[in-house]
């Protein structure tokens, strides 16, 4: 019995240190996110708060229960920044894929209510991530051409997804085709993915685990992207991404 009871202490303490720990960073990051000014927009990405912001939301994804079925991920070009696009399905798609994808620095193009969120809406403006004005093409346009310029200057990757919004029937909707004005400007290639079960996460936990696969589906190099129209690009883009989804359904 006594050793029964030692043994019990001793799992106790150990999660008890590694509970101490999760939440010990999650206050730090808090804390830290208290130092960006929400009103400036950043060129250059921090990779301390780049950090931060990966493994905060790898514990994140580990206590909704997520597992990961990663497909063709060697692929994905070395040594330089790209044009990621995907298809969207869930409001967890962001943070899966700058889990997933830390290594390649992927900042998003995303709607502005995303940056009014409490602890992440700071952080993630802080990695060069950018709102955009549906309503006003103008501003869109500018958009644009920033997030093009951060391509230029090698800083980080640009994840965008061309639907607009994300899809809660899970069916591909129309894509906008002047996000791929992006790399033409940028002259980079465009590395297509798509996702799948991330809108299972929220209806699964905390009852069940969810699998999740990204998968990369296709790769268009930068010369490709910039002899093509904008319009011909998407479509190229779209049919990679139904015939994935369509072939191989999770």
């Amino acid at each position: 019995m006594k050793i029964l009871l030692y043994v019990l202490y001793t799992i106790l303490a150990i999660v008890g240190i590694k509970v101490a720990g999760i939440i010990l960073l999650f206050l730090f990051t808090f804390v830290a996110t208290m130092f960006i000014d929400t009103k400036k927009e950043y060129n250059t990405d921090s990779k301390f708060y780049r950090f931060l912001l990966v493994h905060t939301t790898a514990i994140g994804m580990r206590i909704m229960r997520v597992k990961y079925d990663l497909q063709g991920l060697d692929k994905i070009p070395e040594g330089k920044q790209m044009l990621f696009v995907c298809n969207h399905r869930s409001n967890f798609d962001p943070l899966l894929s700058w889990k997933i994808l830390a290594k390649h620095y992927p900042s998003f193009i995303s709607k502005a209510e995303n940056f009014k969120i409490p602890f992440y809406g700071r952080i993630i403006r802080r990695c060069c991530m950018m709102a955009i004005d549906r309503e006003n093409p103008r501003n869109a346009m500018m958009t644009i051409d920033r997030a093009s310029k951060l391509l230029k200057a090698d800083e980080v990757s640009i994840f965008v997804y061309p639907e607009g919004t994300r899809s809660k029937k899970c069916t591909l909707l129309p894509f906008h085709n002047g996000v791929f004005k992006i790399a033409q400007k940028a002259n980079v290639p465009v590395v297509v993915l798509t996702i799948q079960g991330s809108e299972k996460i929220s209806k699964n936990y905390p009852w069940k685990s969810t699998r999740i696969r990204l998968k990369v589906v296709g790769i268009m190099d930068a010369e490709h992207v910039k002899a093509g129209k904008t319009s011909d690009i998407s479509e190229e883009a779209r049919a990679m991404i139904a015939k994935d989804l369509e072939e191989y359904p999770l």
